[in-house]
């Protein structure tokens, strides 16, 4: 697919001033990271809806590389979608959902009912055949995270900092018991955060995994180590106490 003049992929934030300030026009605003699989989809419909109204200015915007930007219109996770007037935020989109963002690029695109319908079937059947490649490439997403360490935790905030009370349990306890672990902080990339229930099925947070095997929660963690069983399943290579 060709991609129109007026979706550009930022590069000096001096063009994407020159838009707001304008403050004439609706531009939509596409905040993405290259390792998150599902930006792939979504930065796809924005080229799509690009060639569908030329009149818009799509900006496709690699969030860590433009700090300030993400900052300023709260960016916490990605993919996501501004549409924004001037300094104005209109309408948002946080994650993968195409047939939203399709929806408010007619909204503040101008196009005419008629238009829109005819558009409404093309789109509902690519919202169905990117849903199912999003389930996908977030399921390979989610088989990596959990192997990336042996011992891998799944928790709200950092180690340093847990953002809920579970979780700086389940924290103090791998360091009570000297354990080497990775961990996510799933409240920085609400498609972890919910895909991996789905995937786990387990509903609730924190995750401990272990050799890319769930654990389970802290009630779980609690009965293993009062079984003295917790301490059997963390792999030597990760127990600290063994490491010259």
């Amino acid at each position: 697919m060709s991609v129109t003049q007026n979706v550009i992929t930022l590069k000096d934030e001096a063009d994407l001033r020159k838009v707001l300030e304008k403050n004439t026009t609706v531009a939509a605003l596409y905040f993405y990271a290259d390792w998150a699989h599902q930006c792939k989809n979504i930065g796809e419909v924005i080229d799509e809806l690009g060639q569908k109204y030329p009149q818009t200015p799509f900006f496709k915007i690699e969030a860590e590389n433009f700090p300030d930007i993400s900052e300023a219109f709260e960016i916490s996770a990605v993919p996501t979608v501004i549409f924004v007037k001037g300094n104005k935020a209109l309408d948002r989109v946080d994650g993968v959902n195409a047939a939203r963002i399709a929806q408010l690029a007619s909204k503040y695109s101008g196009a005419s009912a008629g238009s829109a319908a005819a558009g409404d079937s093309a789109i509902r059947a690519s919202q169905a055949t990117l849903s199912a490649e999003v389930k996908q490439d977030l399921n390979i997403r989610l088989k990596e995270l959990i192997n990336r360490a042996p011992v891998m935790v799944f928790i709200k905030g950092t180690p340093s900092q847990p953002r809920c009370g579970f979780s700086k349990q389940v924290i103090n306890i791998l360091n009570d018991h000297s354990v080497q672990y990775g961990y996510f902080d799933i409240l920085t990339d609400e498609e972890v955060r919910q895909g991996l229930k789905e995937y786990s099925e387990w509903p609730t947070y924190p995750q401990l995994y272990i050799k890319g095997e769930l654990i389970g929660g802290l009630d779980i963690i609690k009965e293993m180590i009062e079984g003295g069983e917790f301490d059997n399943s963390i792999p030597d290579s990760e127990k600290l106490n063994n490491k010259a």
